[in-house]
């Protein structure tokens, strides 16, 4: 791992859970893999903390563990999961897009699960319910069906999925001797768990509770203690679930690659990809380089009756799409009106192509970014011909092509036409290689995170009593406005500058993303 995402799990792990917590998370990234005698006596902090902290870590997935390089009698070895701690980078996201697709329920569902790493389905399905009526108006209250039904949505669509279980020691022990033992928190694929996916039948009726202001924090002890011995009541008891973080990022990267095409083309030719985005959803593996090919006629069939595309419309649209340079969706065959699949190697790879244009534009002009999408397309290029085709005066263009080699953004590739090398037999050429660049620029993403972080948790500190008088002002125009007040008496908040340093980091992660998705497509098409 490089410096800067080191920086950045031990900065997400500080924000969560603290400096324990953060302390042994980073040693674990730094050593690779310990036992919890070793990464006691390393970070010299007590044993008992220790063990607290890797319970954090397990229980929210991001540490995993399993028998050392003495095999199952020996003591068990610990390692990080640095890719779901930067995942809570994302929990903002996550749960809006909960929010959007299954409302408020929805939202809370993940928003708990999300808290607590993994929890049975009738323990959220409670404490859901409890918050939901909290804040309805007195005499109401949230039914459990309600929130079972949304749970069960999310289920279906992949969004949740069941913890794969521990295996007993027994079993462990009559395996292999360097086999590591299951890992308890690892999500695991559908195809891996036929369990994955499946709702347990839970014995659960009644409403939420409204919870009185005084009870405070005895109240929720009270309920975690009561949750345990009602579990086994529910019939769920052992069953855990957590959020399924790849099917978010599947969900992200269609609704990425929507946008592209409705950027590009049209709000009809947009609504089509979706459909088709739509129907292979949860059929279409999680790196695959297209969607399962489908029809015309099931195309048609599928699209909502309120877009009104007609037949002869949607074959138009279609090849439209096949024929546009970006090559979003391709076409595969000729049976059944055509059969088309979305090309979603090809479509991150435009993706994280515009990211990089977008980003010389911002930090190097019109003029640089011109330079750069000609030497994307034309791939080699001298420096005459740069000038010539970018239509820049020769010292102008010089110093751009400079300024872009100094940045890493170019490269310049020798081609000696003698083995001796002399400059003057030898072709220079600029070049510009995407993948690389892509890596580069996701680093610069990384610290430009860990930077917002910092800020914010200073800002946070340095007002952090005007902070909380902020919380409690916000908390008595929240009344306000259910009692009929002004918008404008809303608009003044301290929080202002902390809630612009969190949209910037939201904006950053977003960048983070498509450029992760497509450097790991990259590995996948290998």
């Amino acid at each position: 791992m490089t410096a800067q995402e080191v920086r950045l799990c031990g900065l997400l792990l500080q924000e969560h859970f603290g400096n324990v917590v953060e302390k042994v998370g980073t040693h674990l990234i730094r050593s690779g893999v310990l036992t919890l005698r070793a990464l006691a006596h390393e970070t010299k902090l007590p044993l008992d903390l220790v063990k607290k902290s890797l319970c954090v870590l397990v229980q929210h997935g991001m540490c995993t563990f399993g028998a050392g390089r003495r095999g199952p009698a020996g003591p068990v070895e610990y390692r990080i999961n640095c890719e779901h701690i930067f995942h809570m980078l994302r929990y903002p996201r996550y749960i809006y897009t909960a929010k959007s697709l299954y409302g408020d329920t929805g939202e809370l569902i993940v928003e708990e699960i999300l808290q607590r790493g993994q929890m049975t389905m009738s323990s959220t399905v409670k404490t859901v319910a409890d918050r939901l009526t909290h804040n309805m108006p007195e005499g109401q209250s949230m039914d459990y069906s309600e929130v079972v039904s949304a749970f069960s949505q999310l289920v279906e669509t992949h969004f949740l999925q069941r913890c794969p279980p521990l295996a007993s020691a027994g079993s462990s022990s009559s395996g292999a001797v360097d086999t590591p033992l299951p890992f308890a928190t690892q999500p695991t694929e559908p195809e891996s768990n036929p369990d994955c996916y499946k709702l347990p039948y839970i014995n659960l009726t009644g409403q939420g509770k409204r919870r009185r202001s005084s009870e405070g924090g005895e109240a929720e002890q009270r309920a975690a203690k009561k949750a345990r011995t009602d579990n086994s009541e529910c019939g769920d008891d052992g069953i855990y679930w957590q959020v399924n973080f790849q099917r978010f990022h599947l969900h992200f990267r269609d609704q990425a690659i929507i946008s592209a095409v409705s950027c590009k083309l049209d709000q009809t030719s947009s609504e089509i990809v979706r459909t088709m985005l739509r129907m292979s959803e949860v059929t279409t593996p999680a790196h695959a380089a297209f969607t399962q090919a489908l029809s015309a006629n099931e195309i048609f069939r599928a699209l909502q009756s309120s877009y009104n595309i007609a037949r002869p419309n949607l074959d138009q649209y279609l090849s439209l799409l096949v024929d546009d340079p970006m090559e979003f969706v391709g076409k595969t065959g000729d049976s059944g009106g055509g059969m088309y699949v979305v090309n979603l190697h090809r479509a991150l790879a435009n993706l994280a192509r515009a990211t990089l244009e977008s980003v010389v534009q911002e930090r190097f002009g019109s003029r640089s970014a011109r330079i750069f999408r000609l030497l994307l397309r034309k791939r080699h290029l001298e420096q005459k011909q740069v000038e010539d085709f970018a239509m820049i005066p020769a010292k102008e263009a010089k110093d751009m092509l400079y300024t872009l080699l100094s940045e890493n953004l170019v490269q310049l590739q020798e081609i000696p036409k003698t083995p001796d090398y002399a400059p003057s037999r030898t072709f220079y050429l600029y070049t510009v290689n995407q993948l690389p660049t892509a890596r580069l620029l996701l680093q610069h993403c990384y610290k430009t995170v860990c930077n917002l972080i910092e800020r914010r948790l200073y800002e946070t500190k340095e007002n952090k009593r005007l902070l909380e008088k902020s919380q409690r002002i916000e908390a008595i125009l929240a009344s306000l406005q259910a009692t009929g007040a002004e918008a404008a008496q809303l608009t003044e908040s301290l929080r202002h500058h902390i809630n612009k340093l969190d949209s910037s980091e939201n904006q950053v992660d977003e960048t983070i993303f498509l450029l992760e998705s497509y450097i790991n497509s990259t590995k996948t098409s290998r």
